[in-house]
């Protein structure tokens, strides 16, 4: 049965659509646009929390982004997916460490350099962001001063969900010239083939 996404492009699920491309999974993404309509009766009868995401496959419902895409990664095998307890531990650290140490100032940024999502642009927040950003950074780099990826040698999910949160750094085009090695990563992983055909999906609407 083919798994049903819902959100928009534009949306954190642009982080379950990257996985989903790297793994080649058949999915259907059904549009459910925030705010107007994720309060609806119908949506809410899949996620009561009134938010987008939300991964369906069969009987089984999840939500939270970086769940989905752990579920995904599993539900694939491969190279993308935790190989022991280990790994999955270490999928758990970074996947919680990226949502509780940077997305918050990082989304703030970005919304601070467009002037987007209602905000003015404000390159004096924008700086504060980056002195709040400078310890989880500083932790991020120094962790990839001797490996490729975060696990080591191959791109797994814990890379993934860490740089779909980090893109915003990227569009926003942060200076992340203090951090060489997370700088050298993140361009890495955003050059992927299925980071791409997000981009294509996104600019596609």
């Amino acid at each position: 049965m083919t798994m049903k996404l819902y959100g928009i492009p534009g949306s954190r699920a642009a982080r379950n659509i990257w996985a989903l491309e790297e793994t080649g999974l058949p999915y259907e993404r059904i549009n459910v646009v925030m705010r107007k309509e994720t309060g609806t009766p119908e949506f809410l009868a899949v996620n009561p929390n009134g938010r987008i995401p939300v991964l369906v496959d069969g009987d089984f419902v999840l939500f939270e982004s970086l769940a989905i895409n752990t579920y995904i990664a599993k539900k694939a095998g491969g190279d993308l997916a935790p190989k022991d307890l280990a790994e999955d531990a270490t999928n758990d650290q970074w996947s919680l460490w990226v949502v509780t140490e940077t997305e918050k100032a990082v989304l703030r940024a970005l919304f601070h350099t467009l002037g987007a999502m209602g905000y003015e642009k404000d390159p004096a927040i924008v700086a504060e962001c980056m002195e709040e950003l400078a310890r989880p950074f500083k932790a991020l780099n120094g962790h990839l001063a001797n490996r490729d990826y975060l696990m080591g040698g191959r791109f797994t999910i814990a890379d993934l969900n860490v740089a779909s949160v980090l893109a915003w750094a990227a569009t926003a085009r942060l200076d992340l010239s203090a951090y060489p090695n997370m700088d050298k990563w993140l361009k890495a992983c955003l050059a992927r083939d299925g980071y791409q055909k997000v981009r294509a999906i996104q600019k596609a609407g």
